[in-house]
C-alpha cells in the first residue's frame, strides 16, 4: 500500500529521513553517472521514487522475464517519470544500455543479493553462514569505473521512512578489475548484514539463502 501511494504521487503524510543523500548528489556532480546497489530489503520501489530528488533519470536493471510486467506496473503508477527499466538479456544488450545511461549522467540501480541458475557466484560469510552472491553486479561496476553507493529505504514508523545512501566506492587507478570486484562485494555483504540486523522483519527472502 505504501509503495502505491508514494509512487502514484497521491497526497500523503509520509515523512523521510535522508541519510547519505549528499553521497548521491556527489555522484551527479561528478558528471559520469553512477551505480546504486541494493537488495530485497525494505521498500525498494519507495527508495527509487525518492531518488527523483536528484533530478536525473533512474534506470532499474532486472531480469528479462520480469521486466515487462513490472514496467507496465510502474508506468501506470508514475507515468514513466524519470524511471526506466533495463532488462538483462542473453545478447548483453543491457550492457550497452547501461553504458549509454551512464554517459548521460544517469543512475543505474541493481539488486545484488539474488541470482539466476547459471550465473557466476561468490561464497561469502553472511549472518554466520556461507551464502552465494552474484558476481555480475560488482564486476559490472568495476568495468564502468563509476562511483558506487549502497542504497536502502526502511520503514521505521507507520508513516516514516529512513533512506540510506552509503559513502561512495570507486575503482582506484592502480586497482585491477578483479580486486575492486572483490572489495565491492565484501563491502556490500557487510553493509547488507548490518541493515538486516537493524531491520530483520523487512528482509523479504523466501528461499534458503545459505549453502
Amino acid at each position: 500500500m505504501d509503495k502505491i501511494v508514494i509512487m502514484a504521487g497521491i497526497e500523503n503524510k509520509f515523512s523521510y529521513y535522508f541519510e547519505g543523500e549528499e553521497n548521491l548528489v556527489n555522484i551527479i556532480r561528478q558528471g559520469q553517472g553512477g551505480i546504486l546497489l541494493s537488495a530485497h530489503v525494505g521498500n525498494w520501489e519507495a527508495a527509487g521514487h525518492l531518488l527523483h530528488r536528484l533530478n536525473t533519470r533512474v534506470n532499474v536493471v532486472m531480469y528479462d522475464g520480469e521486466h515487462k510486467q513490472i514496467k507496465d506496473y510502474l508506468e501506470r503508477l508514475t507515468g514513466g517519470r524519470n524511471l526506466n527499466i533495463i532488462p538483462i538479456k542473453d545478447d548483453l544488450s543491457h550492457v550497452y544500455q547501461i553504458n549509454e545511461a551512464l554517459q548521460k549522467n544517469e543512475l543505474i540501480c541493481i539488486h545484488a543479493d539474488r541470482f539466476m541458475d547459471g550465473n557466476k557466484t561468490v561464497l561469502k560469510t553472511f549472518l554466520r553462514g556461507r551464502a552465494k552472491f552474484p558476481e555480475g553486479p560488482f564486476a559490472l561496476a568495476a568495468t564502468f569505473q563509476v562511483p558506487v553507493s549502497f542504497v536502502f529505504a526502511f520503514k521505521e514508523r507507520s508513516t516514516h521512512y529512513h533512506f540510506y545512501g552509503s559513502s561512495l566506492l570507486q575503482r582506484e587507478d592502480q586497482e585491477s578489475k578483479r580486486d575492486f570486484t572483490n572489495r565491492l562485494l565484501s563491502s556490500f555483504v557487510k553493509e547488507l548484514e548490518g541493515k538486516i540486523k537493524m531491520y530483520p522483519d523487512q528482509w523479504f527472502n523466501y528461499y534458503n539463502f545459505w549453502e
